[in-house]
């Protein structure tokens, strides 16, 4: 099976890759205003956790300093990741990411929103500048909602997904046992908690 290939989503070059979707039919009427509540949900990365169960992961957004921040992402923020488990102990137990684009895209009858992110170093380190994340720093995660004719999407697609090795030896055996597990199947099976979620109104 090959991965999909959208605007905005990192072509696969090596390593695993998934691509984990969730849609939901609903009518015209009602369409725009779920897809309003949508962006809001998609925007609020201090909130994901609340929307796929206290079992996943917890996110904090950062700004480009390392300072925590309440608002809207942007291009440059980052993500500190709270994976259930143990962390890097370099990392004081966190994974790290980076935004490094938000896209918007529109047309007659469609709209969609990307957010990649890349592994990144611990932006409240500045000393050091090691890759704080179980996947190496050329994987990424392309969070997506869109709203087309008849339905809603949210999506997470992983592309070039490769362990950590640039670490200390706990570290490396950690992160080889982490992405094996999300390269056989374990990130998407979380992920799809998250992009469920978004899409629960009820």
């Amino acid at each position: 099976m090959s991965p999909k290939k959208f605007k905005g989503v990192p072509k696969q070059r090596f390593g695993g890759f998934h691509d984990t979707e969730t849609r939901k039919l609903f009518d015209q009427e009602s369409m725009s205003l779920k897809f309003e509540t949508l962006k809001e949900r998609f925007f609020s990365v201090n909130k994901w956790q609340s929307y796929c169960g206290d079992a996943f992961a917890a996110f904090k957004l950062y700004d480009f300093s390392g300072h925590p921040v309440d608002r809207e992402p942007q291009k440059g923020d980052f993500i500190r990741i709270d994976i259930p488990g143990p962390g890097e102990p370099e990392a004081k137990g966190y994974d790290w990411v980076e935004i490094t684009d938000i896209c918007f895209y529109e047309n007659s009858f469609a709209e969609c929103i990307t957010m990649t992110c890349r592994p990144s170093r611990n932006p409240e380190d500045k000393k050091n500048r090691h890759i704080a994340h179980f996947y190496s720093s050329g994987s990424t995660s392309t969070f997506m909602i869109s709203k087309s004719p008849g339905h809603l999407k949210a999506a997470v697609y992983g592309r070039n997904e490769r362990p950590n090795l640039n670490a200390g030896f706990l570290d490396v055996i950690r992160n080889l046992v982490i992405a094996a597990g999300g390269i056989m199947g374990t990130a998407k099976i979380q992920w799809k908690q998250l992009t469920d979620g978004f899409l629960d109104f009820e």
